[in-house]
């Protein structure tokens, strides 16, 4: 089985930053693509940013230019730098990973989340 782990969630002023990140463990061939999301009270969740294999990446439009996702291969890690946050990007962070399986099986996976708050 495998287990996606968040951390590096918190409070932070705005104009702050924070550095998330998702450790994947399990018996994982590869992982193809991992993403974040977050979902905010009262609203959908949303996806934040992307990264390949290949470490190709995309963003939300909300974020462009001031978060940025990052991944380590070795230790099968993804980050979300997060600098000049704003009270509107507080949310619940949640890792995503799809992942190519020893059995042959491709499966997505959740973590379970992490909390940021940003403050006035």
């Amino acid at each position: 089985q495998v287990q996606l782990v968040e951390s590096g969630g918190g409070l932070v002023e705005a104009g702050g930053s924070l550095r998330l990140s998702c450790a994947a463990s399990g018996s994982i061939l590869s992982i193809n693509v991992m993403g974040w999301y977050r979902q905010a009270p009262g609203k959908e969740r949303e996806l934040v940013a992307t990264i390949t294999s290949g470490i190709r990446t995309t963003y939300a439009d909300s974020v462009k230019g001031r978060f940025t996702i990052s991944r380590d291969n070795v230790n099968n890690t993804m980050y979300l730098q997060m600098n000049s946050l704003k009270p509107e990007d507080t949310a619940v962070y949640y890792c995503y990973a799809y992942v190519s399986l020893y059995s042959g099986s491709f499966r997505g996976y959740w973590g379970q989340g992490t909390q940021v708050t940003v403050s006035s």
